[in-house]
């Protein structure tokens, strides 16, 4: 009988022990990792549409020796953006602007306004940029960032047109589309 109680005392022990070994500690850890996506995406908005005429008006009443009045200039356009920069190698991006064709005797400048809205190292705009059909910085030092999405988001863009005295003379009867194209590029 003492033995019994011996061995199922030792056992007890035994069992006990092996128990606490199988018992979770005061910390543990795992790991989680997150997961940021490559993001270059660029935007244009307006409330009617992005696509507009800028037309040279004959002044009224028309005299002779009077020049054509220029377009309005035009700040329907918004330009928005979302870009996350890579870990290494890209240290920001710009956003160019360049046209599909020039039209003699007419010059066509923009200008993109600050954003003030996002959040990031959104870019910075340049002076007005006249377009031409190679591209051109118009928006530098863009980094992790979001300019918000819609109208009234991001970088205002304004349109000017003028017919400078110098091209005057290179001005002809005509209906001339013009594809303004944007693109937000590695630096």
């Amino acid at each position: 009988m003492k033995l019994l109680r011996k061995t199922t005392i030792l056992a007890a022990c035994l069992f006990g022990c092996m128990g606490a070994k199988a018992q979770d500690i005061q910390n543990n850890d795992h790991t989680v990792t997150v997961v940021i996506p490559s993001v270059a995406l660029l935007d244009l908005e307006s409330n009617t549409s992005k696509n507009f005429n800028a037309s040279f008006i004959q002044p009224t009443p028309l005299e002779a020796g009077q020049r054509l009045t220029s377009p309005d200039n035009n700040a329907s356009v918004w330009l928005n953006y979302s870009s996350i920069l890579p870990a290494s190698g890209i240290p920001s991006r710009s956003v160019t602007v360049a046209a599909s064709t020039l039209i003699p005797g007419v010059s066509i400048s923009v200008l993109a306004g600050s954003s003030s809205t996002g959040a990031g190292a959104k870019g910075t705009p340049t002076a007005a940029v006249t377009l031409s059909t190679t591209a051109q910085n118009i928006i530098t030092g863009i980094g992790s960032s979001y300019t918000g999405n819609g109208v009234n988001y991001g970088h205002n863009l304004t349109y000017t047109f003028s017919s400078p005295d110098g091209n005057y003379g290179d001005l002809r009867v005509g209906s001339t589309p013009v594809t303004v194209t944007y693109t937000l590029v590695d630096n």
